[in-house]
């Protein structure tokens, strides 16, 4: 029973690994167009990319991770958005520590926040914006 649980535990994060890929680029790309190209602050232009990400990756964890047919997407949008934006606090903080102490460059600081962050939002979604799935 337990070997089950774990196998459909780390299948699922496998998925949400691959969806959380897919939405660094989502990520980096309107961080990029914020930053560079729109000359907005870094960390308000890192907050609207993990933002947008954090909204496209909602659908698709929605359809193909967790395959939640609840029909209360508001409630369940909500929930996952939560989530993301106490990441996003999270990414902020370790990019600004790893930026200010260890002179790291932007973009790779931003790798080492978003790993970390991926472990709070498929823990938390997990046990809570999809739990009982």
């Amino acid at each position: 029973m337990f070997e089950l649980f774990f196998r459909e535990f780390l299948w699922k994060f496998l998925k949400f690994g691959i969806v959380g890929f897919s939405g660094v680029f989502v990520d980096f790309g309107v961080t990029y167009i914020c930053k560079e190209l729109l000359k907005i602050q870094k960390y308000v232009s890192n907050s609207i990319g993990f933002t947008v990400a954090a909204s496209t990756n909602y659908v698709l964890n929605r359809i193909w991770t967790f395959q939640s047919h609840d029909p209360d997407i508001g409630l369940q949008y909500t929930q996952f958005l939560i989530i993301s934006l106490i990441g996003l606090v999270i990414n902020n903080t370790i990019l600004w520590l790893i930026i200010t102490r260890f002179k790291l460059n932007f973009y790779i600081s931003k790798i080492f926040a978003i790993a970390v962050v991926t472990v709070w939002n498929f823990l938390a979604n997990y046990f809570i914006t999809f739990a009982g799935i």
